[in-house]
């Protein structure tokens, strides 16, 4: 008997999810498939109700329903906790249980990718949402020594570094980037359909020859930020690899196996060349 496992969201049709879990549980030989469960809010607690289903291992969520979901779960790991934002669900004998793989995707990616130990280095957060929050919280489990944010709005930096506590602070204005390590856009600045797509959320002049500069946008792959960045000879992480980190880490939670990780990437480059192919 199959197995069914998919992603909650409203829309979830731009989802790369399908792609590189499907690709993964065929890996393994795993009778699973996965699926896209578009759910306005008021079908939510009846799409999460149907999670406890025997034949169901559970469920990714994305936007809007990260903290929508939380209530509805029968217990959050510490890490969605503290986030206030779950994004994967695990059933366990029909018994809900909801963790947040976003922050430690990234901090995975960082070290497996950009091969960057986050403790002892300091980092420039770009926006105070929930992207912030998750990266924040992981970058301060993983000991960095300093977690900046700035946001264009003043207050909702202060606000989440109040939340998150040290060594995390808000930033009322835009720092030299001299004085960091590594400078993460948590914005949808630069994302393909987004409201700037073909902007870059910060200047990169007072950077320094070694900052790394991150972009968690992934559609483009290069996004302005980094391709900037590029031309001026910084090292650059685009924002697949914490997608598909992320995502390793669901894989593992619902199967007990460790995820095909390069299987996974190659599914995501695959259905990301596809989708430019069919809109040229």
């Amino acid at each position: 008997m199959s197995r069914h496992v998919g992603i909650i969201g409203h829309p979830v049709g731009h989802s790369l999810s399908p792609a590189f879990q499907s690709a993964a549980f065929a890996h393994c030989g795993l009778d699973v498939v996965y699926e896209r469960w578009d759910t306005p809010l008021a079908d939510l607690p009846g799409r999460v109700a149907a999670l406890r289903a025997p034949d169901v291992l559970g469920a990714n969520v994305t936007v809007p329903h990260k903290e929508a979901v939380i209530p509805l779960l029968d217990e959050v790991g510490g890490q969605a906790a503290r986030a206030g934002a779950v994004n994967t669900i695990v059933n366990r004998d029909g018994r809900l249980f909801g963790f947040n793989t976003d922050g430690p995707g990234f901090v995975a990616a960082l070290r497996q990718e950009a091969l960057v130990e986050p403790g002892g280095r300091s980092f420039l957060l770009l926006g105070a949402g929930g992207a912030a929050r998750g990266i924040a919280l992981a970058l301060i489990d993983a000991r960095a020594a300093r977690v900046d944010i700035w946001n264009r709005t003043p207050a909702r930096a202060a606000d989440l570094a109040a939340d998150l506590g040290p060594p995390a602070r808000a930033l009322a204005d835009l720092p030299a980037l001299g004085l960091y390590d590594c400078l993460v856009n948590c914005t949808t600045i630069g994302m393909r359909g987004g409201p700037a797509p073909d902007a870059a959320p910060a200047p990169l002049e007072s950077a320094g020859p070694d900052l790394l500069v991150v972009d968690i946008v992934y559609a483009p792959l290069e996004t302005p930020l980094l391709r900037e960045a590029a031309a001026r000879g910084l090292h650059t992480l685009g924002g697949l690899p914490m997608l598909i980190y992320q995502g390793a880490l669901a894989f593992e939670l619902w199967t007990g196996l460790p995820a095909p990780v390069d299987v996974m990437f190659a599914a995501a480059r695959n259905e990301l060349a596809r989708r430019e192919g069919a809109a040229r």
